[in-house]
């Protein structure tokens, strides 16, 4: 099983135990309750996920992967959608949330519970003044970089899941309303590409 696979599979575990969200009790499955809610939806991730797949990532062309099995099982009850790149030797995973979720996890907690040994996390700007935040994770002689952060279309952004978490939930701030796209970069560090 490739290192990509088990990431995202712990991930996606990891996301289905905290199923209740604390003010309303269990989350339903709300994909589909509101029409014009979901077209909308459907059209921004069309869009996002064309520009994306056409402009590529870092200069590296992408390829989009399909999801497996248990990140299908998993992407049916998350509020949102799941897709999966190839950019070179990099997996870059794009979840597109529309509305605030304890689905969405640190990669951090994911590399955890797969077995992976992280480092500390550190915030990070890149050329295009975006935030990220970077740990690296070992494993045997398995090494990799990830870097992952969550922004909505008015060009807000959030380097943790938990201050993301609290400001959709709570901020009435349009320039902080959904949806929203956690992007998570995993790159192999004896690729040289960190």
């Amino acid at each position: 099983m490739k290192p990509a696979h088990l990431f995202v599979g712990a991930c996606l575990f990891a996301a289905v135990l905290p199923v209740f969200d604390a003010s309303t009790g269990p989350v339903p499955n709300r994909r589909g309750s509101n029409p014009t809610v979901r077209s909308e939806s459907a059209a921004a991730r069309t869009v996002a996920v064309e520009t994306l797949a056409a402009t590529g990532f870092r200069d590296r062309p992408l390829t989009q992967q399909p999801l497996t099995a248990l990140e299908e099982q998993f992407a049916a009850n998350f509020p949102g959608s799941i897709n999966r790149y190839q950019a070179g030797t990099a997996t870059l995973i794009v979840r597109e949330v529309t509305q605030p979720t304890r689905q969405l996890h640190p990669a951090v907690d994911c590399f955890r519970a797969a077995g992976y040994t992280p480092g500390p996390a550190h915030t990070q700007q890149d050329a295009r003044q975006l935030r990220w935040s970077c740990f690296e994770a070992g494993r045997g002689d398995e090494r990799w970089r990830i870097c992952e952060r969550i922004a909505n279309a008015s060009g807000s952004q959030w380097t943790d899941v938990s201050s993301w978490y609290w400001t959709a939930l709570w901020s009435r701030d349009a320039s902080s309303a959904g949806p929203w796209w956690a992007i998570t970069l995993v790159t192999p560090l004896d690729s040289g590409n960190t």
